[in-house]
């Protein structure tokens, strides 16, 4: 065998090298994670018992991915699509992981919103089999029995969990929110290399308030109104601790809560278990990443920023945290001094102290006296504050008009516009008309991908091409949970998030050419992912807060300590090894439900 490539082949979730099996023959061939199909080579067919099995034709995972492309591109719709690729992750775990990151750019949006989105609303419908976790909230005694049925102690590295209550946009959907937590978890593992294997989906079906649901005979979840207060809280406090106990390695992430509970649900937890919110933190972070490589071409400093956000729901508030928490420590200031320079606008218009508010909205109240005779639409608020950033998440079409933006404009040399709201219809405006409204200065990124605009604002009126940044979480959220995965983080911390945002907006195109995106986009993002994680792995080092040993310190020994535990879509060589013995991934019982039983489990 030829000496390993890399120092770090020793750990456990090293990935170069042969991957040991033991199993054989049909098993071998139905296993996801470790099926090669067509791609076994002769010696491997012999050893495996698989010569009567496969065709005689040895092929190469290039080859599959043509063939299963061209299959791919005869499904008549994106649903269509959506279906078959999760066929083909049933099947074949490197094959669809390499088909998807050979074309990501053409099935980011089938693997994960807007497609995902219709594969949730169709669950009960389009149901085969099931895929991860489902606990139900009127057997809470059931809860620890159910999730140590997933593994040992070790096995699990990254675990996702909805209640499925405001699942992309498209509001409550049941015990079909499992879906949004398995999309998550295939994004972590094309963005990240998380280890397919070694994580679990997680759906707490407490009933639907969705009418549509609770008439449709095929519903396949809890037939009943959502419960909710205290027998709730119970059920995911149980979830969680049971979580953690059993899998005092794994890292929780909470996925498309409600309003009312996302925010208050990571409060309670994140002091004690590392856990993440990517609704509350994911969107906060990116938008910051993109605030900042903005600032930087704006030659603004963090300190001077005024934003205003249009649309304050658990996306604008969360923005508005990270950028108020960035602020403060810019300045050595307190967040409630750093609040000051954030302006939250709702329906009522601006938020006030007479203004009806829940708990995450208070601290960015402006005085009821300051406002009064004043106009607090938003147009009266920008013209009275002169912002130099302005963020949409209010799912208000068309609402940054010209007359808004050119008021913005008016006072700012490079104005920062983030239209952020899902889907492409409910953006509160166009790059085309915004760049148009202020002859090309203004700097851009949006909730969803948006072509390239051309117009006349090079010098002395050159047609140029400016390319629009998309505030995609996915160069964000994979990496933070990579980071706190690695170093076995105790907690993920807000000195972790700043980290992360900082290396993301370190590598915004725009920093090199004025008319690239301000951040990068998913063609880079593992290398986004190295990054972010190298700076949350030196962040829970320095704090203290890393469990993990012999943690690289030097930045590049760190970066291949990284690299070599991302798992990547590529066929390792398979050795044969004997059953008995054998450890639980290469008896290919890893998620699988019933190979074991836990004396921890009461």
């Amino acid at each position: 065998m030829a000496a390993p490539k890399t120092k770090f082949a020793h750990l456990p979730l090293h990935t170069s090298g042969p991957l040991e099996c033991a199993m054989k023959g049909s098993v071998l061939l139905q296993h996801p994670f470790f099926n090669k199909g067509s791609a076994f080579t002769t010696q491997e067919r012999h050893d495996f018992e698989l010569t009567g099995l496969l065709p005689q034709s040895v092929q190469s995972l290039e080859q599959q991915v043509q063939r299963t492309y061209q299959q791919y591109a005869s499904r008549p719709d994106d649903l269509a699509k959506n279906t078959f690729l999760t066929s083909m992750k049933y099947q074949n775990e490197v094959l669809y992981f390499k088909l998807i990151s050979d074309h990501l750019d053409e099935m980011f949006s089938i693997v994960y919103t807007p497609t995902e989105g219709d594969a949730i609303q169709n669950f009960s419908r389009l149901f085969r089999r099931p895929e991860g976790l489902f606990l139900n909230i009127h057997d809470i005694d059931r809860v620890r029995h159910d999730l140590a049925m997933w593994g040992n102690a070790e096995d699990i590295d990254y675990i996702v969990v909805t209640d499925g209550e405001e699942i992309l946009g498209i509001g409550d959907q049941g015990c079909g929110g499992i879906l949004i937590s398995v999309a998550k978890l295939v994004l972590t593992t094309i963005c990240a290399g998380i280890h397919p294997n070694r994580v679990l989906p997680v759906v707490l079906d407490c009933g639907t308030d969705n009418e549509e649901l609770l008439k449709d005979p095929l519903y396949l979840g809890l037939r009943e109104k959502r419960v909710r207060g205290e027998k709730y809280d119970q059920f995911v406090d149980e979830f969680v601790k049971a979580s953690r106990q059993l899998y005092p390695r794994a890292y929780l992430h909470f996925e498309d809560f409600g309003l009312t509970n996302a925010r208050r649900i990571l409060e309670k937890y994140r002091g004690s278990v590392p856990c993440f919110n990517d609704d509350v933190q994911g969107t906060g972070c990116v938008t910051l990443a993109a605030i900042l490589s903005g600032l930087h071409v704006s030659k603004v400093k963090l300190g001077d920023l005024r934003m205003v956000v249009f649309g304050a729901g658990s996306a604008g508030v969360g923005i508005a945290d990270q950028v108020r928490d960035a602020i403060a420590t810019e300045r050595g200031i307190s967040k409630e001094e750093a609040a000051k320079q954030i302006w939250l606008i709702d329906r009522p218009g601006l938020l006030t102290t007479a203004t009806e508010l829940n708990g995450a909205q208070e601290s960015f109240a402006r005085p009821k006296e300051d406002w009064e005779g004043k106009k607090t639409d938003l147009l009266g608020v920008i013209s009275e504050v002169h912002p130099n950033v302005l963020v949409g998440t209010s799912t208000v079409p068309k609402s940054f008009t010209e007359e808004i933006v050119r008021a913005m404009a008016k006072h700012v040399e490079r104005p920062i516009i983030l239209p952020l709201s899902n889907p492409t219809r409910l953006h509160e405006a166009v790059p085309e008309d915004l760049l148009k409204w202020t002859d090309g200065k203004a700097l851009i990124a949006t909730g969803s991908p948006f072509k390239p605009v051309k117009g006349p604002w090079g010098e002395g009126g050159k047609e140029i091409e400016i390319e629009v940044a998309e505030c995609n979480n996915s160069v964000v959220f994979p990496g933070i949970g990579l980071g706190a995965v690695l170093s076995r983080a105790k907690l993920v911390t807000d000195a972790m998030l700043v980290a992360a945002v900082e290396a993301v907006a370190a590598l915004g195109p725009v920093l090199k050419d004025s008319t690239a995106p301000l951040l990068p986009g998913v063609d880079m993002v593992r290398d986004v992912s190295v990054r972010v994680a190298r700076k949350v792995i030196q962040v829970a080092v320095k704090d203290g807060l890393a469990t993990e040993k012999d943690i690289p310190t030097d930045e590049e020994e760190l970066d291949e300590w990284i690299r070599e535990q991302m798992w990547r879509p590529e066929y390792r060589p398979l050795k044969l090894v004997e059953m008995e013995g054998a450890s639980r991934q290469a008896r290919g019982e890893m998620r699988v439900v019933g190979t074991i039983s836990r004396r921890d489990t009461f």
